[in-house]
């Protein structure tokens, strides 16, 4: 069963960096437990980086910190300091989109399922979220 993806604008909190998604209207969101996810409360849906858009000129207020494996590329706002978006490193070919930063008005639904990012690589090799970046 092929499923419908539709267009979601979203952005961060003083709307200098927007962007647009491709994804369905029902979506798995990942609420992670790892040290950085955890202290920003970040819970974000998987899509492939082909179907996320940039749009206009939010590349210059974004800056990106890194960790660990600096496989992750954690996105936010110069100004408002909101990550709206990120590049995870359980899907680095994706971009992982922070569910309470899109409009509202397209999302119909919003499963949420817990992830042990404090213990990444059992929960990672277990949870199947390598696929969400994968186009099906």
């Amino acid at each position: 069963m092929e499923v419908e993806l539709v267009r979601h604008n979203g952005g961060c909190h003083c709307r200098n960096v927007k962007w647009r998604v491709e994804a369905p209207k029902r979506v798995v969101a990942w609420d992670c437990n790892c040290s950085d996810c955890y202290m920003r409360g970040n819970t974000h849906f998987i899509v492939p980086a082909k179907r996320f858009e940039l749009l206009g000129d939010s590349n210059q207020f974004l800056t990106t910190y890194t960790f660990g494996t600096h496989t992750a590329k954690h996105t936010f706002c110069k100004v408002c300091g909101i990550t709206s978006f990120y590049i995870p490193r359980s899907n680095p070919d994706g971009v992982a989109v922070t569910f309470k930063c899109v409009d509202p008005g397209t999302l119909l639904h919003v499963e949420v399922i817990s992830h042990d990012g404090k213990n990444w690589e059992t929960s990672y090799a277990h949870s199947n979220i390598a696929s969400y970046s994968k186009d099906t």
